[in-house]
């Protein structure tokens, strides 16, 4: 059994808030529509004040026109852009960390150093991962690789 929070009452692990929407009195096109909202103020957010999105966001409208030139079929294609919002999709959340950790303490902290250090390892994973993808398709592309 879990315990809620606010009320103290016991809810199951079935989910007993299960009705419950994300934005209190909001749900179906209105959450659809703030959600939205959302994401493109965080867009707006990211491209303007870190470089690192700047340079992904420019480097994505590169790639994913170059996608259809260098894909051999769909899932090759699927693949290639795939791995550049896959990497996109991660240094937004990296950007997040790196946000809370300066709110939670803006003094250096060897914790807060540590957890932006493990943020910035999975960015660094993915562009690997992207830089494979890509590097195998353009191969595949120019037959180098059987």
């Amino acid at each position: 059994m879990k315990t809620d929070a606010q009320s103290g009452n016991a809810a199951s692990d079935t989910g007993a808030h299960r009705g419950q929407a994300a934005l209190p009195g909001k749900g179906g096109l209105a959450r659809i529509a703030g959600a939205a909202l959302n994401s493109a103020r965080g867009l707006r957010e990211g491209l303007v004040t870190e470089a690192a999105i700047k340079q992904e966001i420019a480097l994505a409208a590169v790639l994913l026109p170059a996608s259809f030139f260098v894909a051999t079929n769909v899932w090759v294609w699927l693949a290639l852009v795939s791995s550049v919002l896959f990497v996109l999709v991660v240094e937004f959340l990296n950007t997040a960390v790196e946000r809370l950790c300066n709110h939670v303490t803006p003094e250096h902290h060897e914790a807060i150093r540590v957890t932006k250090d493990l943020a910035s390892t999975s960015v660094f994973f993915s562009l690997c991962l992207a830089g494979l993808v890509w590097i195998v398709a353009v191969l595949d592309r120019f037959g180098v690789l059987g």
